[in-house]
């Protein structure tokens, strides 16, 4: 039996989807969601006419010196790599928080719209900065307003395109 409250429903919906499915379901939910970010924060760049951030490139070069894990190659081969890491990096939280999104799910909450793109976008903006204020490269409580607006509407993005993604997926 399903309970209702003010954030959702809690109960097995009318699905017989697996966890493993809505792992799946989820995975995808997240990569549309990370393309609607992605697609955000170039549309942004494109219009203000700024350029890229460093700070994946700098979260990979911390991590590799944290876990004495070098970046093989020459300078520019470095480089390269850690361009290429990176944006890899955003891929994987992006299509993780999808993932634990699909979790839910299968454990049976249903978030109401509000609450699920909310908790979607707070959930992904910390494993997006997360790691990058605990490697001391960034730093939110520094931040302007636009430089709040610059993170958090992509992110918002991700959330209302990774909540309707998995509304559609529940539907009969």
């Amino acid at each position: 039996m399903a309970t209702k409250t003010p954030l959702g429903t809690f109960g097995k919906g009318k699905r017989g989807i697996s966890t493993a499915g809505w792992m799946i379901r989820g995975a995808a939910a997240g990569a549309a969601g990370t393309t609607a970010l992605n697609a955000v924060t170039y549309l942004d760049m494109a219009v203000r006419g700024r350029g890229s951030s460093s700070t994946p490139e700098d979260t990979v070069e911390k991590l590799a010196d944290k876990v004495h894990l070098p970046i093989p190659g020459d300078e520019e081969t470095r480089e390269h790599r850690k361009q290429g890491l990176g944006p890899l990096m955003g891929l994987v939280a992006g299509i993780g928080v999808g993932v634990l999104g699909g979790l839910a799910r299968a454990s049976g909450y249903r978030s109401t719209k509000p609450v699920g793109i909310t908790l979607t976008t707070l959930v992904v903006l910390v494993s997006a900065n997360g790691p990058m204020t605990v490697l001391g490269i960034t730093d939110p409580r520094t931040w302007s307003a636009t430089d709040w607006i610059s993170d958090l509407v992509p992110h918002l993005a991700y959330g209302v395109v990774v909540k309707t993604t998995m509304d559609a997926f529940d539907r009969p």
